[in-house]
């Protein structure tokens, strides 16, 4: 049986234009919302009344970089942070191969468990090893910045 696109979630594949857009317009209600620090209103066709919602500013930041994503046409997925993840989902996470990530594991550098024959590793320990590997590149790259900067 073949299941239409759109009938998918967005996570396995890309969002349609229609669905582009619906994010680009909810974004952006929500960035004059949050800038206002004013109450969400939302409709509920079956509901008697309106329904005011509070959206603190973590929550917030989360659903605009969300929408964010999906409004710039990026398949996206969304990873607890206390989920135990395979070597392949990481890797493909960190954009590396698996035997990369292997010998990173062995190295150390990123904890995981093992589950019988199997290697998982928790999603707060791939994203805490990912933002140190992101900050230690930005930190190369201005520093190759500022030498460029000495020739000139």
């Amino acid at each position: 049986m073949t299941v239409p696109a759109n009938a998918m979630q967005i996570g396995r594949r890309m969002p349609s234009n229609d669905e582009r857009a619906a994010a680009n317009q909810l974004r952006k209600i929500l960035a004059a919302n949050a800038a206002d620090g004013a109450t969400l209103r939302v409709y509920d066709e079956e509901a008697t009344k309106p329904a005011d919602i509070v959206l603190t500013p973590g929550l917030t930041s989360l659903l605009m970089d969300l929408l964010r994503h999906v409004g710039k046409g990026d398949a996206v997925t969304l990873v607890p942070v206390s989920k135990m993840l395979t070597t392949q989902q990481s890797a493909d996470i960190l954009n590396v191969s698996r035997p990369f990530l292997v010998s990173l594991l062995e190295r150390g550098e990123i904890g995981f468990e093992t589950v019988g024959r199997h290697r998982r590793i928790r999603a707060e320990n791939l994203f805490e090893y990912k933002r140190k590997r992101d900050l230690k590149r930005s930190e190369a790259l201005s520093n190759l910045a500022a030498m460029d900067g000495e020739y000139l």
